[in-house]
């Protein structure tokens, strides 16, 4: 008895090692082992002992819409009815999930400004104008944004899920996170602000601010937002011209945002050094690890993101004479136009951003005007006393690199705060998603649960003996077989 028992139990478990790579996934669970039936307990064994439904793709593809804007404002503050011009810029009738705005001289590019210690006033009064002007159009009370990330290289968010949902912390300060937790309950309770500012970053004047949906740090996981700046203006290293970026992932897509602003001039070979410095600002832009990242690995420079947009003012301007080109403005020719602009050759050159792309510009050059409140562009015949002569040109851009990326505009806001005029284009873009609801529905059946029972009666001592023997053995097997599967997953 013994002996056939043993041997009945030690061919079952052989045939169910030998096929349990056959069969990927269990729809039955497991059924009593018992001495009369050999060919349902092999088929119980066979079905892995898990519950599981219909498996979902573990990847999902979701579209995010994301603003670029870029304005240089002449180094004047956020004063006066700016608040109507800021409403236009931003275009919050067709609202985005993430705003990324790049300004330039934000403060006067003076001396005591480039070399002396950073001042982050400006750059907070401007955070407090687009955070105004992006919640209050909702009707919503909106608190003081969280300015004090301006200065910081390092910011880590915490996705906030659903209560079905595993918490993951992407944050080391649970102080931080209770803070805003608190801050977010009371926002909460009056109402709430739309948005949250995620990251900005001021050198002298070169500034980018980057807002986003609430609903998407519910909905997403965000982490690994950093900051850079690189400087590389007089003499190469003064911080009157350079970048500052921001670098963050969501889900699985990164995305790098680079505010510029790149050489002036117009005489012939200027192109040259704006080449120059993009070069620059690509090989000395860096997202290094830092303590306190999460265990995902990030990008550590521009060209390892997925997505990049580069804008700002670009400062490329056109081989073309004055009276020609204001000709071609007047008569709004603006593909003839094109054939002349320095940025679209060296594109077709690739003499700078090779791969890159830009959307089809179809609005007048954005600079130089004559002065704020002004239509009329600076120079042109007869010149007025006093006054620069300048070409207009695009100098104000917004390029973009990445598989996938949608531009749905590209245009020009006609505020007349400075002597450039602001430009944005919005985008849709695919961001991968990992698909969550793929764990809760599997379902691991507890050990106990699926353990071969086997009948007492007839049993000797012996057989009993040898019969909790071979149970044994055959769970420890299958504990092992189970902790090396990959497709069998502990409930979440």
């Amino acid at each position: 008895m013994y002996s056939d028992n043993h041997r009945s139990k030690t061919n079952t478990f052989g045939k169910w090692f030998k096929r349990k790579n056959k069969r990927a996934e269990a729809n039955h669970c497991f059924n009593e082992i018992t001495d009369d039936s050999e060919e349902e307990a092999e088929e119980s064994l066979d079905n892995l002992f898990v519950q599981s439904s219909e498996i979902e793709p573990c990847i999902l593809t979701n579209e995010l819409r994301i603003f670029v804007g870029t304005w240089n404002v002449a180094g004047r503050s956020p004063v006066g009815s700016l608040a109507v011009d800021m409403d236009e810029w931003l275009n919050l009738k067709d609202a985005a999930d993430i705003y990324v705005l790049g300004f330039q001289e934000i403060v006067p590019l003076k001396t005591r400004n480039v070399i002396g210690a950073e001042d982050p006033t400006e750059a907070t009064n401007w955070n407090l104008l687009v955070g105004k002007t992006l919640n209050d159009k909702y009707g919503c009370p909106w608190l003081t944004p969280t300015t004090n990330s301006i200065s910081s290289d390092n910011y880590q968010y915490e996705k906030i899920y659903n209560n079905s949902e595993r918490r993951t912390s992407f944050s080391g300060y649970f102080g931080i996170q209770m803070r805003d937790k608190l801050r977010t309950q009371h926002e909460d309770l009056l109402g709430g602000s739309k948005y949250k500012l995620m990251a900005s970053k001021k050198m002298v004047g070169v500034f980018i601010s980057v807002w986003m949906k609430k609903e998407l740090l519910r909905k997403y996981c965000v982490s690994n937002v950093k900051v850079s700046s690189v400087a590389c203006g007089i003499m190469g290293y003064l911080g009157n011209k350079g970048s500052v970026s921001v670098s963050m992932s969501i889900e699985g897509t990164s995305f790098c945002f680079v505010a510029a602003h790149l050489a002036s001039g117009e005489k012939k070979g200027d192109e040259g050094r704006r080449n120059h410095q993009v070069s620059e600002i690509f090989r000395r832009t860096s997202f290094p690890r830092s303590p306190k990242d999460d265990d995902n690995p990030h990008p550590l420079t521009i060209l390892g993101h997925d997505r990049i947009f580069w804008f700002g003012d670009l400062n490329y301007r056109l081989y073309l004479e004055d009276n020609l080109a204001r000709y071609l403005i007047k008569k709004q020719d603006w593909k003839a136009l094109q054939e002349f602009d320095q940025l679209r050759r060296e594109l077709e050159d690739g003499g700078v951003f090779q791969g890159w792309r830009e959307g089809n510009i179809e609005f007048a050059p954005t600079y130089k005007y004559s002065s704020s409140n002004c239509n009329r562009y600076s120079g042109g015949m007869p010149s007025r006393s006093g006054e620069k002569q300048r070409t207009p040109a695009w100098c104000d851009r917004i390029l973009w690199y990445g598989k996938g990326v949608k531009q749905l505009s590209y245009f020009r806001s006609e505020s007349k705060f400075s002597d450039h005029r602001p430009v944005s284009a919005l985008f849709s873009i695919p961001v991968e998603v990992a698909n969550r609801r793929m764990h809760s529905s599997r379902k691991v059946v507890p050990m106990q649960t699926v353990l071969p029972t086997i009948r007492p009666s007839q049993k000797s001592e012996q057989g009993k003996s040898s019969d909790q023997e071979t149970k044994s053995t055959l769970l420890s097997l299958m504990t092992k077989d189970i902790e090396a599967s990959p497709t069998i997953m502990p409930i979440l």
